[in-house]
């Protein structure tokens, strides 16, 4: 195999960006990138840690962030299975970024900047549901904010081709694989909704 180990090397493979591409980046919200944010109920958070990296899908019933000011977007930690790998990660190295989808939009919208958790009372009873609170925040302070072109989710036809889920392998399937039969797939998968119906904030 003959890797590209040199910036030169990459360089080489590709030309440069057109103008679109570099304007587009902002250190703060504009607002139709705000507005974006408040149509999204989606997003990927990446972190990297000591361990090495780790990605996260985060989702809400209304927009997955709040946003705090045009530099800084909270994020509620909503019940889950308590590895709090991104957790872990965001108290030893912030750097975080967020890719946030909108079905039915192949365009995507990225942020980059550090992250810090918080506890804070005040800001975890704005996210109250039902009586329950997000244990944390993360608060994300932006460093750069853009919009990603529309080529990945046309290519994919991620929101065109329909349901392709039939035939995938559950969970239990996996855990199952996973414990040579120790963990009963099938249990797993017919109690799960239930758990998460009661856990779902």
């Amino acid at each position: 195999m003959d890797w590209i180990t040199t910036l030169d090397d990459l360089h080489a493979h590709y030309g440069q960006p057109g103008e679109a591409a570099t304007v587009k980046v902002t250190p703060h919200l504009t607002p139709a990138y705000r507005a974006w944010l408040d149509w999204s109920r989606f997003c990927v958070i990446s972190t990297v840690g000591p361990e090495g990296t780790d990605g996260s899908p985060r989702g809400d019933e209304g927009p997955v962030v709040s946003v705090l000011d045009a530099q800084t977007l909270a994020l509620p930690d909503w019940y889950g299975n308590n590895r709090i790998d991104s957790l872990r990660n965001i108290v030893r190295d912030g750097r975080v970024s967020l890719l946030f989808l909108v079905p039915g939009s192949n365009n995507a919208l990225r942020v980059n900047g550090t992250a810090r958790l918080t506890a804070d009372a005040a800001l975890r009873a704005r996210f109250e549901k039902d009586g329950k609170q997000p244990r944390t925040i993360i608060v994300i302070k932006i460093a750069e904010v853009y919009s990603q072109c529309a080529r990945a989710l046309i290519r994919s036809a991620l929101w065109t081709s329909g349901d392709q889920s039939a035939g995938l392998p559950t969970v239990g399937d996996m855990l199952r694989e996973i414990t040579e039969g120790r963990i009963d797939g099938k249990a797993y998968d017919a109690d799960w909704p239930g758990r998460a119906a009661l856990t779902m904030w």
